[in-house]
């Protein structure tokens, strides 16, 4: 093999690696990423270790809705972890999110049916508490209400409130490691539930 035809092949393997390198940089910035769960607060739904991949091309022409799983950067007066969190979306723009007494929640005033929300071993889901200064939210125009499944293992908008909707990352849709819990996150719906007044 005389140098011009080796310098050809280093060329078409340079050439190779920075288009693969050109769409996985596509591929993660504007479409899909990969997310490791660290986090107890959506347990049984995720457990920590497990990882999910995270839709970012749809949420821009689809909102987020109830029922959304969401990987979003904190609140920088939370945290000063850069870790992102991930949650569901429980209230959008114009709800009013009501913890009562009773352990349920509350979303314009019809209580969810959350069959999501951690059990413990005897099966007995475990109440919604409310947060540590208020227990009524209504939620701001472009921003998000999220709580995590496992109600008391999670930080979320019970105490830092609400969450921009440009600090969302994306949806969560597939859970695919490990293997043995390949599968999709389904979203519930709320059939009873009043839309919001926005």
């Amino acid at each position: 093999m005389d140098r011009r035809s080796s310098l050809g092949c280093v060329f078409e393997v340079l050439e190779t690696l920075v288009l693969t390198l050109v769409i996985f940089f596509v591929i993660q910035s504007f479409i899909a990423q990969p997310y490791q769960v660290q986090q107890q607060s959506m347990e049984r739904t995720l457990e920590p270790g497990q990882y999910v991949l995270v839709d970012k091309l749809t949420p821009r022409f689809d909102a987020y809705d109830r029922g959304d799983v969401v990987v979003f950067n904190p609140p920088a007066t939370w945290t000063t972890d850069d870790t992102p969190f991930i949650k569901r979306v429980i209230g959008v723009a114009g709800d009013t999110v009501e913890v009562r007494d009773d352990g349920i929640v509350y979303v314009n005033g019809t209580a969810l049916d959350e069959p999501y929300t951690y059990q413990n071993d005897e099966g007995v889901p475990e109440p919604t508490e409310g947060g540590t200064e208020q227990n009524s939210w209504v939620v701001p125009a472009g921003e998000l209400f999220v709580m995590g499944d496992h109600r008391q293992r999670s930080a979320d908008s019970r105490v830092f409130g609400t969450i921009p909707i440009d600090n969302v990352i994306g949806r969560a849709f597939l859970r695919y490691w490990p293997i043995s819990t390949f599968g999709v996150l389904e979203t519930p719906t709320y059939p009873d539930l009043q839309p919001a007044t926005s």
